[in-house]
Formats: structure tokens, sequence, C-alpha cells
């Protein structure tokens, strides 16, 4: 069984590090949750290494501080839209990063440019990295750019965070809320989500609106791939999935990796990190039972989120793999969900 994630956080949490505070890729570290020694404990084979150019604006990095509770549960006020350039350079800085850390770990740790290359690497014992964009800022309008970044390694494109951009609309982070939170995409979102299907990228719709979802799933011709969210039948956030939605993924043939963070697993709305493992496993449940086993899978938002007590970092990924097993789920469903779906999607919009 191999181990594919849909979503973490680590190259914004190493880029945006103090380098004297001692924290390293290449070592177990007391914070954070992912690194290569956690990753070996805990069985990961690798996933979507996202790189995100943080707000420029508000007092902390993401302003999780302007999180507002309601009666309900939360509201932040939407993050305004950055500009291309900041956007590039950022993520300039963070592919030397990455290359950096290949070379540095070159017998641990590799970024997947193609299916042979990751199945080989990931067989030799090393981490998959796939390079994302969670939002396409870094993308030039026009798409002149975007070829570069694929020569680069860029093989996913996720078309917002949650902010407007020149390709579509973010949703909120707001609880509850409907996903349906403006306009769709834009005529250069609509070019970009063509010229991904053309270069063999893959298009992941987190973080966007309704409007645009439909959007990307009348235009695109790759399986719909929502790299984390969970379920708004359940938990009834802005940035979780339908019923309709989740039924797109699946008539698709794409994944919906549910995401780990817990105001968006609880239908209480509140952050609390005590939230149990079969609260992820109800999601996954919740999937399943709607569009079969083949389109779920792990989307955790490791280093970007707050996640359960007991799965707060990588090497406790085995607890979540036990919890599926207690819930009846047999070691062929087990390998699917725990990575096959992702790979067999990778392999189709990849070629």
């Amino acid at each position: 069984m191999r181990l594919f994630d849909g979503h973490n956080d680590t190259l914004l949490k190493i880029a945006m590090c103090d380098p004297d505070d001692g924290w390293s890729f290449g070592r177990r570290n007391d914070d954070g949750a992912l690194d290569l020694v956690r990753a070996a404990e805990g069985g990961l084979n690798g996933g979507f290494f996202a790189i995100m150019a943080p707000p420029e604006t508000g007092d902390d990095m993401f302003g999780r501080s302007k999180m507002v509770r309601t009666e309900a549960g939360y509201k932040k006020p939407m993050a305004p839209e950055i500009p291309h350039r900041v956007a590039r350079d950022f993520a300039d800085e963070v592919f030397s990063l990455a290359n950096a850390l290949e070379e540095a770990h070159e017998d641990r740790f590799f970024i997947a440019t193609d299916y042979r290359q990751l199945v080989d690497g990931m067989n030799a014992g090393k981490l998959a990295a796939v390079l994302h964009f969670e939002g396409a800022e870094p993308i030039d309008e026009k798409l002149e750019n975007l070829e570069g970044w694929y020569q680069r390694g860029l093989r996913s494109v996720g078309l917002v965070w949650s902010r407007p951009n020149r390709f579509g609309h973010g949703v909120p982070f707001r609880y509850p809320s409907s996903p349906d939170t403006g306009e769709g995409l834009t005529d250069a979102g609509e070019q970009l989500v063509d010229a991904c299907n053309e270069l063999g990228i893959i298009i992941d719709c987190a973080h966007l609106n309704e409007k645009g979802f439909w959007d990307v799933a009348d235009r695109s011709d790759d399986p719909l791939v929502v790299t984390h969210a969970c379920c708004h039948a359940i938990a009834p956030s802005a940035r979780n999935l339908t019923d309709a939605q989740i039924d797109a993924v699946g008539e698709t043939g794409g994944v919906v990796g549910i995401n780990f963070f817990v105001g968006d697993l609880r239908d209480d709305a509140t952050f609390d990190r005590d939230t149990p493992l079969s609260q992820i496993v109800r999601h996954i449940d919740y999937v399943v039972d709607r569009v079969g086993v083949d389109h779920v899978a792990f989307g955790s938002d490791f280093d970007g989120a707050r996640m359960p007590r007991e799965l707060d970092d990588a090497s406790k990924l085995p607890r979540l793999i036990e919890a599926l097993q207690q819930a009846g789920y047999g070691s062929e469903e087990v390998g699917k969900i725990a990575g096959g779906n992702w790979l067999r999607v990778v392999r189709e919009v990849w070629g």
C-alpha cells in the first residue's frame, strides 16, 4: 500500500521559518507536522506540496487573528488579491528552496514530474513531492510564463486560495455558509483550464467558489480534483463540497481529498483539537456512500491548519489507517483511500 496525501503547506512553513530556529526538513522536529523523519515513521510516500504566496496585509501570516466567532460558527474577512509580481517572486524563491531540499536529501526526497519517475522514486523509498500552486497568482494573466513553471516542475494548479485573483474567486472562511459566494471563472481562468489540460497539469478546485467549480466542470477534459475539503452536508463551511459537487467529482472519475482541519470536519464549527479520527472517517464514509470508494482520499493540510490531536503530524498517519480498518474497510479499499486513488488520477492527467 502506498500512502499519498493531497495537500500540505510544508514548503511554505520552511520558507517562512527563521533559519536560526533550528528547524530542519531532514531530521525529526518538535514542531510542525511534516519532515522526512516523520514522513518515514508514518509510511508517507508522497503528496502535493503547495506553494502559496502569503497575504501582504494582516497581523499574522494568514490573518488568523481576524477570525470572528459568531453564535452559529465563525467568519473571517476575505483576504485581498495579491499582486502577480509578489506571488511570482515568492514562488520563484520556494521553487529554489524545493530544488535545494532535493539536492540536500537526494537519497530521501525528490520532485516528481512524470508518473514513471514518481512510482520508481517511491519504490526506492524516497518521499515524492508534486509541486502545486495553491492559487494561480504566480502565473501571468496571458499565461506566458505557465510553460516556464511547467519546465521547472509545476504539475498541479489550484486556481485560487480563499481570495480573488485574475482567474477566479475563492470562498471565504465562513461557517455556516454556502460555497456559492460569487462569480465564476474569468476569461483568463477559462484559458488557464484549457492550458493546464493541454500541458497535463492537474487542476485543483479546492478553495474555489461554487460557480467557479461548475465552470471548471464544464470546461475541463480531466477528472475533477479537490485536494483538501470536506462534506458540506456534515459541516456547512463555505470551504466544503455540496452533494452535487461530490457527485460531479465521482462522475468524472475524480477525487476528493478529505481535509483534516478540525474546523471543517466538525458539525459544531469549533476548532477542538480533541476531535476524534472517527470524524474524518465520517466524511470519507459520506463520499464513499455517494460516489464510491474510488473517489475519496486523504487531503491533510499538514502544516497549514489545526489538526486533530491524534493526527497532528505525519508520523501518526497509521492511526487513521487503523480507524478505517476498524470502520470496516478492507485492505483494497484502504489502499485506494490512502493513496491509490491519487496515483490513478495523477497517471490519467499526466499521461
